[in-house]
This record gives structure tokens, C-alpha cells and sequence, in this order.
């Protein structure tokens, strides 16, 4: 089977290389779907061994290798020509073996959440009480039963439906199990088969097809690039959290599959140029689907408020079953001995039941739940919506924090901050406050930056919106040209004579160079308009000026003078060299993504476009890319949202870490996160400087140990993906443990799983992950709580736990104060139920079962008083506002500082000593 597959690959290989040097297309089909049918059958052989171990969807992201391989194999690979695609019986065959192109939701196992309704969280204690409550009907009530304790047990049952039925409306309502995944996969695609170019339904796709793609399409499957324009661009902020949009290539960039630029995936979009390509992978098994299978990996866990409640259901559950088989001791050891005729057997069990229900207390999960609700509506003024009830505690525990940056910390848009010329730099409000006077005198040299900013730009605004103002008309292109666009279209300088529309209708474009990442910048050659009011040229003609925007370092050596600002030039010496880069360095240290723009007067250089081609002129412009004028330097940025740094500094004055995690690049995360707060220190450790420590009081100990000592000064460490990849348990140790400060850039979604993952295994942290976008739902799912912005994706709101509807990052802390104030109204709670309910029940079964005196308190009473009376009595201590210090208390340990311990109940005894409980029973007060 190996020969004659090696075989026939060679024969498709030629077929493939010059498919129309036969003539015959006729016969080379045929032939290569005899080779295709011996393949298919050999791969699907290979598919099934190793499917039966199932593939982590991490691992099958790393093992990608589409990309590392030239074009010409790829079509090797899948059996498919560069000018026909895929034949019809291939298609066929395909469609059968590999499925339809659609991302399967994740398996939800609706009796499992059915079975968690009913028994689950507070309800265990309800079904405690109901079955003791039952046994001490039928069949311990002997030949007359009590109908009381079918009541009680009527009753209990009653409270158990309805609250399993609030738990099930609560789930249905608050979580669609991944049904907005449909919204990610294009609807339609593009393809070529049978020689033919032909629109499918993306449904259809097959892994070999050949997919056409051009501006504005939504990728409808993981594709390698074969074929691509020079100004290729994708928008992949869905996948990687980027802001910059990423050209295509032919050629691999990188070993990662997500950081490479030579493939297409699924769900982000072809904003620029076009592309054609080969599909290597759809539906679940595409880069989409497989982040989608790890952020939909449901695995049941407790919230922390439920493992406090099952903590105490233990030891109540240990101290009533103690109780009880103490009565039935002292019944069996004493009572029928000193006593024969004082009770039966039937009836000393059934007082011995009294012990387990009276020590239950029934109103606790209706106190619980009422809790939370008030404290969900709270949160729910302020636009946060909790999907689960319990899980509003967990954020009260919440000791690390760890963000997204892209439409998380920053506004997901690109805008332009500075402006600046070689002897002076603007932020952009000040020229359109300052100088947007009618009177006001404004630099020359906005001028000519303005005409470059205007007509060498690749973005378009919508003909659809051109009625709108401004900041709400659609542009369609590249972030950066659009914050661009943005800028000059509404840069009006009266005593300039600025406005865009003016210079449109002045200037005809006469050639364009698109951006490309070889190039890194876009030029554009302009005409003025004959009949324009503006200054001629040599012999009095039109000027004709080439314009040229990109990175500076690619522009800097093509320049030859530069600007000032009142628009006179001079010779771009070295030292002028020097500051222009100084500049460029520190608006980049702000986080402004810095652009170069230049031009050149074509005055004496002999053009003819009417007789030149395009490619002719190409290389022209090329060699006439020389001699420059810097005009200025613009720096661009995706700025921090106004609430943020506020949000951040109270977040770590109540003791929380936090931590960027963001796919977007080294410098712009840190400068992002100078600004916010996460990073405060001047000095910034890196994986050489983690590893050159090797500290003492790290070794040796166990991963659970590791913490920040309270004693330690604040450090500050940033990490790459890359770093992650190469990091141990100990640098992971000596990363958690010794610094306050992270900021992990260029991370992929499986790094941000790992990073959450390795947070919570170290140092008992309870973590929170914050973020928008697909690549942040896998991290998401995997923390203790999750929390996703209302605009974001829907896969990272069905991932998360909480929702902050109105994207206010300042909600957090509220989150955050809401959480501790429900444990301290919790602690308030149980502590008056304690004595007040299950105590002063417990007496009067105590003294029946132990003195003989009759009982003074049924236990259908003593249910009524727990759910009824106890529960009104304790609402104040639900209403109870914040103590004033409760955001500068350290976080709660969830593993340590337990909602119940020895301590507490210290304290319900003490209680228990100055409150009398039995004045709920007068019978019993006055037997005693």
C-alpha cells in the first residue's frame, strides 16, 4: 500500500505541475481519482488508529504543518490542481469521510445538570431532612403515624421543586450551550472545481477545495495560501486579540500555526487584496473549532459558596448522626432498662429521628439563595449579569486577576494621538481645539501632512453612511489607515484653507503601490487638478507628487530633508536622524504604533501613465523611491478605556493581583500596561532575569507553598508566548510566587489556558480571567470565574460566568466588593440561624429523647419556624451594606478561611450563651 501510494503521488505530481501541458484534462482526472481513492482509503486507515485515543485540541493547534510546506506540496497533499480543484467525485468521497464544515456544539449531558438541580447545592439538606422526616411517618410511625410528619415532609418536598425549578429558569435563561458558534462560519464560499468557479454553501466545503477569497469575506475554513495580492490583509482580532490587521504571505513567518502569515482560519476576515487557497481543515477540526472544544470541556466543579455550604452540611450532618445514635444508645443502655415500659423500640427510634431534623436547618438554603438574589440585583443595577447565583461568592475570593488588553483594557479601536514634525510634536486634541479657530495661526506643515494622510490611504468610508457624522460613519480597510482616514477627514484649518473634501476635488490619483508586509509602506502618485486654485509646478503645470506612508525605519534611509513645522525643510543630517528616532522610540514606549509619512515632488522627472504599464511604472516608482521629504511622524494607538486605571488601582488596593495575558506584541502590551496601573515598577524583569535567580526560598518547597511574601517590594516581569512555551514548574514557581506585576504578550489561546491553569496550581489563588474575544473562552471556561465584556464575542460570554453588559471594567471592583459583602452577610446569617434555629430546636428534642419530658416543639413546627420565622428574621442581616474597610482586607483563602470552622462555631456557642433559646418554647420554659 506504501509503493503504490508513492507511486501515485508522483504521477498526480506531475499531473499538478502543468496540468495543461496534456491537453487531456479528461484523462489526468480520471487517473487521479483512482490515486485519490487508494489515498483516501490509506488516510482514513491512519484517521482511525488514531482516533482511538482522542486528541487534546491543544495538541492538534501544534501539530499543524500546512504551513511549512512550499505550494506545490500542498497540492501534493490534498490531491487537487492549482487550475481545476477538485473534481465531483472527489468532492463526493470527501464529504463522506470528513464531514460537513461545521463547529459541533460541546456535549452537554442534560441529566447530569438535571440530577445537579435537584440534589445539588443547598438542596442535599433539604433531602436530608425529608427522608428522615418520611421514615418518621412510614414506616418508624408504628400502626397510627404522626400525620404532622407528613406534613413536614410534604412541605420539605415543596420547598425541594421549587427550588430546583428557580435553579433550572436560572440556567435556561442565562446560558445558550454555544448556540451564537453558528455566527463564526461563513455562510457562503468560493471555490474552484471542475475548472469552474462556482459559489457553495460553506456547509460543503471539503478539505482539498480551492477557495477563492477577496475583500470583505469571512474565511469559511482553515486555508493555506497559494495564491495572493500584493496588499493582502486579514483581520484576525477574533482569533489572536490583535489590533493590527496581518498581511498574507506565500511563505511561512513563523513555526506557530497562529502566528504565521501564510494561512487563512476560519471566522476572521480578508479586510484588503484578495487570495486564493487550499482548505486543510474544517468544521471541528479547524483552529476554530478546536478552540471552541476547549473552551466548551464542562467539567462539574463547586462554586465556593457551595463548598462552604457542603462543609457545614458535613459537620452538621456528623453532629445530628452523632446525636442520634447517641439517643439510641442511651434509649438501648439505659431507658429500657431502668424504664422498660417508658418507650418502645418504634418510639425511641422516632424521637431519635427528631435529633436529625431538628438539627437541620431547613431555612438555610432559602436564607442562602435570598442572599445571593439580593446581592445578583445589586449587581444587576450597575449591568452585570450573573449567571449563576453561586459563583457571586467566588469573586469575594478572587486573588489574581488576569486580562485581556484588546477591547478589554483598551477601546478594540484605533485612533491617532500624535502628530509630529522634526522640531515639535501635537497630540491631536490640541490641533483640533487650538487650531480649528478661524483666527488661529496654525504650523505650515500640517499642511502637506494632511494632503499624504488624505490620499495615500488604503481605507474607503461607506457610500451607505456618508450622510452621518463623522465618528459614526463606516470606514472599510485596515485599522490604521482608518484611524488615519479618521484624522484627516475631519482636520479643519481655517487659516490653512484644510479640508478634506476640497482636496479631493483638487488632486487625481495617477498610481498606487498598496501596503504590503515586504515593503512595510504604501505609495501613491497624485496629480493637481488643472483647474484647482493651487500652486503650478515647473512651466506652469500641475504639480504631480508621489506620497509615501509606512514604517520609518524602511523610509528613513530614502529620505533626504526633513519638515519642521512651519513647513520650511532641511537637510536630514545624522543628527536630525537621531532625534527623529529618539521621537519614533518614545511614542512607541507610550504604545503608539508610529508611521512615517513623506513625499516628493516629480517636478522634471518624465512620466507618461498613458503609455506605460502598470507593472512598468511599478518599477519606476521603485527606483524613484530616493530623495524624500519627512513630513512628519504620526503615532497610532488603541487606547485604554478612561475607566481602567481607576478600576486597576482599587482592584489591587483590595489585594489582587493583575495580570495582562494578550496576544497582541511585546511593546504595545507594556506600554498599555504602564498606563492602566498593572505595571508600575522602572524596572522590568524578563525570563533571563527569572532564571539567572534561582531563589532559595523557592526551593524545595511545594508548588501549593508559593506566594508573594507580604514583606517583598512590588516586581514587575514580562513574558512572550515563546517564554511560556519554555518555562519549568520551578521558573513557574518563581514567576507566581515572586512577582506582582506579569504582562504575558504574543500568547496564543492554549498559553492562556496554561498560564490560568499553572496560577491556580500555585499558591491557593483563586483567579479571574477577563476577556472579549474567541481566544480568550478556553481561559475563560478554565479559571474560577469568568468574566466577558457585553460587545465581546459570543463565545466568550457563553464561556464566562459573568457578563459585564455595559463593557465598564470599573464593574469589576463592584464584582469584586459584592462578592466579599455576600460572604460577611452570609457568615451574619448563619451565625443568628445557628442558635436561633437549629440550637433551640435541638433542646426540646434533647430534653424528650434524654429527660423524658414531653416534647415542646413538633417537627412540622419546627420546619414551619425554620423556613418561615427564621428566614423574615434574618432578611435585615441580607440588606447589610459593606463594612468600611472590606476593599482593603486581603482576599479571603477559599482553602483556608472557611465560611465554618472551630472558630465559628466559638462563636455560635457564645451567642448561644446570651441568647435564650427557649424563648421560642414557653412549655419548655416553664417545665424548666
Amino acid at each position: 500500500m506504501s509503493l503504490h501510494k508513492t507511486v501515485t503521488v508522483k504521477s498526480m505530481g506531475q499531473s499538478v505541475r502543468d496540468p495543461r501541458a496534456q491537453g487531456e484534462y479528461g484523462v489526468q482526472i480520471q487517473y487521479r481519482t483512482i490515486s485519490l481513492r487508494i489515498d483516501a482509503t490509506f488516510d482514513e486507515k491512519v484517521s482511525k488508529s488514531k482516533s482511538k485515543g482522542a486528541q487534546d485540541p491543544a495538541d492538534g493547534i501544534r501539530n499543524i504543518d500546512v504551513h511549512t510546506i512550499s505550494p506545490q506540496d500542498v497540492f501534493t497533499r490534498f490531491s487537487t490542481s492549482p487550475t481545476v480543484g477538485l473534481d465531483a467525485a472527489a468532492v463526493q468521497r470527501k464529504a463522506k469521510t470528513g464531514g460537513k464544515n461545521v463547529i459541533s456544539p460541546p456535549k452537554t449531558q442534560h441529566w447530569k445538570k438535571a440530577l445537579n438541580y435537584v440534589f445539588g447545592g443547598f438542596n442535599f439538606l433539604m433531602w436530608i431532612a425529608f427522608i428522615v422526616t418520611i421514615l418518621s411517618y412510614e414506616p418508624l410511625g408504628g400502626s397510627d403515624p404522626t400525620v404532622f410528619n407528613l406534613g413536614v415532609a410534604v412541605l420539605l418536598l415543596l420547598v425541594i421543586v421549587v427550588s430546583a425549578t428557580f435553579y433550572a429558569l436560572v440556567d435556561w435563561h442565562t446560558s445558550r450551550i454555544m448556540s451564537s458558534i453558528k455566527t463564526l462560519i461563513a455562510e457562503e464560499a468560493t471555490v474552484i472545481r471542475d475548472g469552474r468557479q462556482q459559489t457553495i454553501s460553506s456547509k460543503d466545503l471539503v478539505v482539498g477545495d480551492l477557495v477563492v477569497l477577496s475583500i470583505g469575506d469571512r474565511v469559511p475554513a482553515d486555508v493555506r495560501l497559494v495564491q495572493t495580492s500584493s496588499d493582502l490583509r486579514f483581520d484576525r482580532s477574533l482569533l489572536t486579540g490583535e489590533s493590527d490587521m496581518i498581511p498574507g504571505t506565500l511563505d511561512m513567518t513563523s513555526e506557530n500555526a497562529l502566528e504565521t502569515r501564510n494561512l487563512a482560519l476560519a471566522s476572521t476576515f480578508v479586510v484588503q487584496g484578495s487570495c486564493t487557497g487550499i482548505v486543510f481543515a474544517i468544521g471541528d477540526k479547524s483552529v476554530m473549532g478546536r478552540i471552541v472544544a476547549m473552551s466548551g470541556e464542562t467539567k462539574f466543579k463547586l462554586t465556593t459558596v457551595q463548598k462552604e455550604v457542603w462543609f457545614f452540611t458535613k459537620i452538621i450532618s456528623c453532629l445530628a448522626l452523632g446525636f442520634f445514635c447517641l439517643a439510641i444508645i442511651v434509649w438501648g443502655a439505659w431507658l429500657r432498662r431502668v424504664y422498660p415500659g417508658y418507650e418502645n423500640a418504634s418510639g425511641a427510634i422516632v424521637n431519635s429521628i427528631g435529633c436529625l431534623t431538628a438539627f437541620v436547618p431547613q431555612g438555610l438554603p432559602v436564607s442562602v439563595a435570598l442572599s445571593l438574589t439580593i446581592v445578583a440585583k445589586r449587581m444587576a443595577k450597575r449591568s452585570i449579569l450573573v449567571k449563576n447565583l453561586a459563583t457571586i461568592e467566588t469573586l469575594g475570593c478572587m486573588s489574581v486577576l488576569c486580562s485581556d488588553k484588546t477591547g478589554t483594557l483598551t477601546m478594540g479601536k484605533m485612533t491617532l494621538q500624535t502628530v509630529a514634525f522634526a522640531d515639535r510634536s501635537y497630540s491631536v486634541d490640541t490641533i483640533t481645539e487650538k487650531f480649528s479657530q478661524q483666527d488661529a495661526a496654525a504650523p505650515a506643515g500640517l499642511k502637506p501632512l494632511q494632503m499624504i494622510a488624505r490620499l495615500c490611504n488604503g481605507a474607503k468610508f461607506d457610500s451607505t453612511t456618508e450622510d452621518c457624522p463623522m465618528e459614526d460613519r463606516i470606514i472599510k480597510g485596515d485599522p490604521t489607515d482608518t484611524a488615519i482616514l479618521r484624522f484627516s477627514e475631519s482636520l479643519r484649518i481655517p487659516s490653512l484653507g484644510l479640508d478634506a473634501s476640497t482636496l479631493l476635488a483638487s488632486h487625481e490619483k495617477l498610481f498606487e503601490i498598496p501596503f504590503n508586509s515586504r515593503n512595510k509602506w504604501m505609495l501613491t502618485v497624485v496629480r493637481e487638478s488643472p483647474v484647482a486654485d493651487v500652486e503650478k509646478g515647473i512651466n506652469g503645470e500641475p504639480q504631480t507628487w508621489m506620497l509615501v506612508k509606512g514604517a520609518p525605519d524602511k523610509l528613513f534611509p530614502a529620505c533626504t530633508s526633513v519638515m519642521q513645522e512651519d513647513g520650511s525643510t532641511c537637510y536630514f543630517d545624522s543628527n536630525s536622524r537621531q532625534k527623529t528616532r529618539a521621537l519614533q522610540e518614545e511614542l512607541s514606549d507610550q504604545g503608539q504604533r508610529v508611521l512615517a509619512l513623506c513625499q516628493r515632488s516629480f517636478d522634471g522627472v518624465k512620466l507618461n501613465f498613458d503609455t506605460m504599464s502598470a507593472n512598468e511604472i511599478e518599477e519606476l516608482m521603485y527606483d524613484e523611491l530616493q530623495g524624500l521629504t519627512l513630513v512628519g511622524l504620526v503615532g497610532i494607538r488603541d487606547p485604554p478605556r478612561p475607566d481602567v486605571p481607576g478600576a486597576v488601582a482599587t482592584i489591587r488596593r483590595a489585594g489582587v493581583r493583575v495580570f495582562m495575558v494578550t496576544g497582541d506584541f511585546k511593546l504595545t502590551a507594556l506600554a498599555i500596561a504602564k498606563q492602566v496601573g498593572i505595571i508600575t515598577q522602572t524596572k522590568i524583569d524578563t525570563i533571563a532575569d527569572l532564571r539567572s535567580e534561582k531563589e532559595a526560598r523557592f526551593t524545595g518547597l511545594p508548588r501549593s507553598a508559593v506566594k508573594p511574601s507580604e514583606d517583598d517590594p512590588m516586581r514587575a516581569l514580562v513574558l512572550t508566548g515563546d517564554d511560556v512555551e519554555m518555562l519549568t514548574p520551578e521558573d513557574w514557581d518563581a514567576t507566581i510566587g515572586n512577582y506582582t506585576e506579569i504582562v504575558f504578550a504574543r500568547t496564543t489561546p492554549e498559553q492562556k489556558l496554561q498560564i490560568v491553569e499553572e496560577t491556580k496550581a500555585r499558591g491557593d489563588n483563586t483567579v479571574a480571567v477577563t476577556g472579549d474575544g474567541v481566544n480568550d473562552a478556553p481561559a475563560l471556561k478554565a479559571s474560577d470565574i469568568g468574566v466577558a465584556m457585553g460587545a465581546g464575542s459570543d463565545v466568550a460570554k457563553e464561556a464566562a460566568a459573568m457578563i459585564l453588559l455595559n463593557n465598564d471594567f470599573a464593574s469589576i471592583p463592584v464584582a469584586i466588593e459584592m462578592g466579599r459583602l455576600i460572604f460577611d452577610n452570609l457568615k451574619k446569617v448563619i451565625i443568628y440561624l445557628m442558635p436561633a434555629g437549629s440550637y433551640s430546636e435541638f433542646i426540646p428534642v434533647f430534653c424528650n429523647a434524654f429527660l423524658g419530658m414531653q416534647i415542646a416543639l413538633s417537627s412540622y413546627l419546627q420546619v414551619c419556624f425554620c423556613i418561615l420565622n427564621d428566614v423574615f428574621m434574618s432578611i435585615s442581616l441580607m440588606y447589610e451594606k459593606p463594612e468600611s474597610d472590606l476593599m482593603l482586607r486581603k482576599p479571603r483563602n477559599a482553602r483556608t478561611d472557611r465560611l465554618t470552622d472551630w472558630r465559628f462555631f466559638i462563636q455560635v456557642y457564645l451567642v448561644s450563651a446570651y441568647v435564650l433559646p427557649v424563648c421560642k418554647c414557653p412549655d419548655l420554659k416553664m417545665a424548666l
